[in-house]
């Protein structure tokens, strides 16, 4: 049978496969269809057609969209009331950003742009802090002291040593003595120098067994002087012993006599210095009932002091001081209170020697 001939008709349908500028014989634009891919629908929702390239359009003659209008600006804070496509004509509430909101420099700043400032800040804070600390150990330097105060303290101790030549006497045993609270229960006190001792040797104004243990720190001078209370029924002689000892020596020294008991013992007693034609004439060591005797180390220096009653009575055993202040003490010598008249005047003067001290190592400003 033979074929039929091929139509001519400007309606024929262009043959599949064309490519996408095949075009009729007359020169019209074939109609563009594009075969969905295999498993996805034949029209996309418009999820899936955002997400997927568009393909490109086949050429023909330009066409022109209309010209967009910019929606007015809003101001900064304003409020959009356009209801959204299907929610019923409800307002949607969208604020809008600020003119100036940079989401890029705003969210990620680096965080080291804030801590190099404050690094910087420290820095400098070391750098002052070690030059005050530097200029500090110069000048600790060129004033003769340091940090800890060791030289400073050396200088006091020597100083100490030459105080027994360089002081007035009323200096050290002042005239009167202000016992406040000194007494019996807190009781006050006032002490009246009634004689000063010239300035002498060691070995006569104390026993034979306290002079051996003294020996070994050395006896530059020895000042004393004899005190009377108020009622002159009690009297004290209180001492000054300048050693040639060292700084370490004198602690060596104070260990031992605390340490052994020492200044504790009735056979290591100071002798007392009796004034005559006072109420301290007939003070001798038969008369001696309570004593106290203090070996510093800041400063090469023995204080002691030693009280009996006025009348010349004897005591058969004399009483530390530290004993006889304790409260419920039975003995004379401590319900008289006469420990607490050794250990108050010692204490006085002892405080009356190390301001001098003080004073004589002030460093002029």
């Amino acid at each position: 049978m033979p074929l039929p001939p091929e139509s001519t008709s400007p309606t024929a349908t262009p043959q599949r496969g064309a490519g996408n500028g095949a075009t009729s014989h007359d020169g019209a634009a074939p109609a563009h269809t594009t075969e969905p891919p295999h498993g996805e629908p034949a029209h996309p929702n418009e999820t899936t057609t955002r997400l997927r390239p568009v393909p490109p359009s086949p050429p023909g003659p330009a066409q022109t969209s209309p010209p967009r209008t910019q929606a007015p600006r809003r101001p900064v804070g304003a409020v959009d009331l356009t209801p959204l496509p299907g929610t019923a004509g409800r307002p949607f509430v969208r604020f809008a950003r600020p003119e100036h909101y940079d989401d890029s420099t705003t969210r990620l700043r680096p965080v080291g742009a804030r801590l190099r400032p404050r690094a910087a800040a420290a820095a400098a804070c070391l750098v002052l802090g070690l030059g005050l600390i530097g200029g500090a150990a110069t000048g600790t330097l060129l004033t003769g002291g340091d940090s800890d105060g060791t030289v400073s303290a050396q200088s006091a101790y020597r100083d100490a040593a030459e105080l027994w030549h360089g002081i007035p006497v009323d200096q050290l045993f002042p005239r009167t003595l202000d016992g406040e609270g000194a007494g019996p229960g807190g009781a006050d006190r006032t002490w009246t120098r009634i004689g000063v001792a010239p300035d002498s040797g060691c070995q006569k104004a104390f026993d034979p067994l306290l002079y051996k243990a003294l020996r070994p720190a050395g006896c530059l001078r020895l000042l004393r002087a004899t005190y009377t209370d108020a009622t002159q029924s009690n009297v004290t002689t209180v001492g000054l012993l300048f050693t040639s000892a060292d700084a370490e020596a004198s602690k060596a020294l104070r260990t031992r006599f605390t340490e052994e008991g020492l200044d504790r013992r009735p056979d290591l007693v100071p002798r007392p210095y009796a004034v005559p034609d006072t109420v301290a004439a007939h003070f001798g060591d038969a008369q001696r009932a309570t004593w106290s005797l203090n070996v510093l180390t800041d400063a090469p220096v023995v204080v002691y002091a030693v009280s009996a009653f006025a009348d010349g009575r004897t005591v058969a055993e004399p009483q530390p001081a530290a004993e006889a202040m304790k409260p419920g003490a039975t003995t004379a010598p401590a319900q008289a209170g006469l420990g607490h008249e050794a250990q108050g005047i010692a204490d006085r003067v002892e405080r009356g020697l190390r301001k001098a001290v003080q004073k004589s190592t002030e460093q002029p400003s």
